[in-house]
């Protein structure tokens, strides 16, 4: 969950001091004036403290009960990582040359990382479940995919392009962000084969309880463009 124990702790000692005080102004309301002065000043703090946290961010339910159905109707939530290691967004835009070329690739990091959790989120708001489903079954992609048509994880995640994969641990913290590899040094231009696999590296990292070397690197490919408001 996006919501850190810290941040819990902090607004529910808050709280406990604010409504100690309420139920003492009933016993105060005689008292001279700066003891309710200081009341109203507690219970300031406390809701400056609430929405400053990432408990009141949480429970206001924007990205941390965040829930899609893949192409085969399964409810997921793509941004709890359960008992895997973390979860892995790849950013997907389904004609783009770049990421149905790295396909393979991806199928082969979800297999060989069974201890994350894999989601392909297609970005484009016009794709359609069906269609969705034959571009998955002519790719033979393994991950499951989702669709973003309103780009409510592309604007939490901040992705910007396709194929980029983002890796987030516990409580949502980013572990890794970028290319898959090297394949592509700049657009347009392609290597006959990968020399740096970033992503792997990374989720090895992770696996091994190692810090990711690079944490961010330059994703190559096409820019996810912003859906109409008639979406």
């Amino acid at each position: 969950m996006l919501a850190f124990q810290s941040d819990l702790n902090y607004s529910a000692t808050a709280f406990r001091h604010a409504k100690a005080m309420r139920y003492q102004s009933a016993t105060t309301e005689s008292q001279p004036g700066h003891f309710r002065q200081w009341r109203t000043i507690l219970l300031i703090f406390a809701l400056a403290a609430c929405f400053g946290s990432a408990a009141c961010r949480a429970s206001s339910g924007q990205s941390s009960e965040l829930v899609f159905n893949d192409l085969e109707g399964t409810p997921r939530r793509p941004l709890e990582i359960g008992n895997k290691a973390a979860t892995v967004l790849i950013f997907y835009w389904h004609d783009c040359p770049v990421c149905n070329s790295y396909a393979p690739e991806i199928n082969r990091i979800f297999l060989s990382h069974t201890n994350f959790a894999f989601y392909i989120i297609q970005v484009d708001p016009d794709l359609t479940a069906a269609a969705a489903r034959k571009h998955a079954r002519e790719y033979q992609l393994r991950p499951p995919v989702l669709l973003d048509p309103q780009h409510r994880l592309v604007n939490i995640a901040k992705a910007t392009v396709t194929p980029e994969a983002i890796v987030l641990g516990k409580d949502a913290k980013e572990l890794y962000r970028g290319r898959i590899d090297d394949l592509y040094p700049a657009l347009g231009k392609k290597r006959s084969s990968a020399t740096q696999h970033d992503l792997r590296d990374a989720l090895d990292a992770i696996t091994t309880g190692q810090p990711v070397k690079n944490r961010q690197t330059q994703a190559i490919g096409c820019l996810i463009s912003t859906p109409s408001t008639s979406n």
